[in-house]
């Protein structure tokens, strides 16, 4: 897959979100309702509606981003905490292994962070935004 789009009211707060929070960055912002984000393995594109505009769609269930390490989502779980995202469902460990949190975008879209044990060695998203290690 290439990259998911979400249709969102508040395009600036999820750009914030996704940036500031989860630690994408902008790749191209082709007018003032539009912008593309990535993370080298993830990519998202936020689309601004309108109030009510598509109202009566199919919905996404979650988006899910991979971490490398088990312990990287009970830090993340911390990180959110201090700025303020809402959890949807703290870290767990599932019984194939996966430990994973849920949370949600300032659009109320549901957010999961994942470590899964066969596709670890594969990701991107290693730690919190702002702090990763030089």
């Amino acid at each position: 897959m290439q990259h998911v789009a979400l249709n969102v009211a508040d395009l600036g707060a999820c750009e914030h979100f996704y940036c500031e929070i989860l630690g994408m960055r902008v790749v191209w912002r082709p007018d003032e309702q539009n912008v593309y984000l990535t993370n080298a393995a993830d990519n998202l594109a936020l689309h601004q509606t309108s109030e009510g505009e598509g109202a009566g769609r199919e919905s996404l269930d979650h988006i899910g981003f991979a971490v490398e390490e088990a312990d990287a989502v009970d830090a993340w779980h911390e990180f959110l905490l201090t700025h303020g995202v809402s959890i949807v469902s703290p870290p767990r460990t599932h019984r194939d292994g996966t430990r994973s949190l849920y949370c949600r975008d300032p659009g109320g879209n549901t957010v999961q962070l994942l470590y899964e044990p066969r596709l670890a060695a594969d990701t991107a998203s290693k730690e919190p935004a702002g702090t990763q290690r030089q």
